[in-house]
């Protein structure tokens, strides 16, 4: 048995073969690992330029009006008087009403699904609402536009103008003439698209409860309501946070649906029946109409420098909150 044993090293047997499949090995682990580099590192130079383009093109109108491009309401293609700041009122405002609409509407239905629905319905229902998130923007503006805005104008902005339009302070957002589209309704439509994204990560965050905490709650006594608003809401409520943020940021980017029924209007109101526009519908709606190197085009590109840094700035803002709650 020695002597099989010694003899093998020299007739490059089985301690040969190990001697050379350990470079081999390593060379895959370190191509390996420098793919992976490559892969983080492709992120971060794919969007330095992205940030590069925007905000190399929109210099010329930043250097034209300086900082009072960001709170000039005028939008003059005419004149080349341009501003962002009906823009980004729009934008924010209506990316608030679509989550003020969504959020009580994803605790519902994660509620429901997670705690009331039969498990017969549990899956059909989840499926439909996972469904919602695969409808292409076009077709929920089309939806807005030839269904929902012709609602709003007949049974919901009549009344609300008369019973609400006259309360001092208050009558603000709710005056003008009943048009069916606006901000109003660009916020209800934009609810309804970020309302899956929500609602899916509500529910994973509900259904990671630990069972234990659940009954032990049940056993003292506690409701339904109770256990959900007292052990699974405080939970998971990191990870509800974030998913609030990402529909937040889902809602501030969106463009075609936004289009067609915020009625595209550059003039700055307070008022939720009045049109406005966002960036986003601003860009789609005036960039193919911009001459290659105008003052307009470069306004526009400034817009979407403008929407990358409020987008980054909500990104920010859910880091700190999500470790604000952990915490906590």
């Amino acid at each position: 048995m020695d002597a099989t044993l010694t003899s093998r090293p020299e007739s490059g047997g089985y301690a040969g073969d190990i001697r050379t499949a350990k470079p081999t090995g390593r060379t895959a682990d370190k191509v390996f690992v420098g793919l992976l580099w490559g892969c983080g590192i492709f992120v971060l130079v794919l969007l330095g330029l992205i940030i590069a383009m925007l905000f190399r093109g929109g210099l010329p109108a930043f250097a034209q009006f300086g900082l009072d491009f960001l709170w000039t309401p005028a939008w003059n293609p005419v004149t080349e008087n341009f501003g962002a700041l009906v823009m980004i009122y729009g934008t924010i405002f209506s990316a608030i009403i679509a989550v003020v609409i969504a959020l009580p509407l994803s605790f519902g239905i994660a509620f429901f699904l997670t705690e009331i629905a039969p498990q017969a319905l549990r899956r059909p229902i989840g499926v439909a609402v996972q469904l919602l998130a695969a409808v292409p923007s076009i077709i929920y503006g089309m939806w807005g536009f030839f269904i929902i805005s012709p609602l709003m104008a007949a049974y919901v902005q009549p009344p609300l103008i008369e019973w609400l339009g006259p309360i001092p302070l208050l009558g603000a957002l709710f005056q003008g003439p009943a048009l069916g589209g606006g901000m109003l309704t660009a916020g209800l439509i934009m609810a309804v698209m970020i309302l899956p994204f929500i609602t899916a990560m509500f529910v994973e965050t509900l259904e990671s409860t630990p069972p234990m905490l659940k009954e032990s709650a049940y056993g003292v006594g506690a409701t339904t309501f109770e256990v959900y608003k007292n052990v699974s809401v405080p939970y998971g409520k990191t990870a509800m946070v974030g998913a609030v943020m990402l529909g937040l940021g889902r809602a501030l980017g969106e463009t075609m649906a936004v289009t067609f029924v915020i009625g595209n209007a550059t003039r700055l109101s307070a008022s939720l029946f009045a049109p406005g526009a966002t960036i986003a519908s601003t860009i789609a709606n005036e960039f193919p109409e911009a001459a290659q190197g105008s003052l307009k085009l470069d306004s526009l590109l400034a817009l979407g420098f403008i929407l990358f840094v409020i987008s980054f700035i909500v990104l920010a803002l859910s880091r700190f909150l999500v470790r604000s709650n952990l915490k906590s």
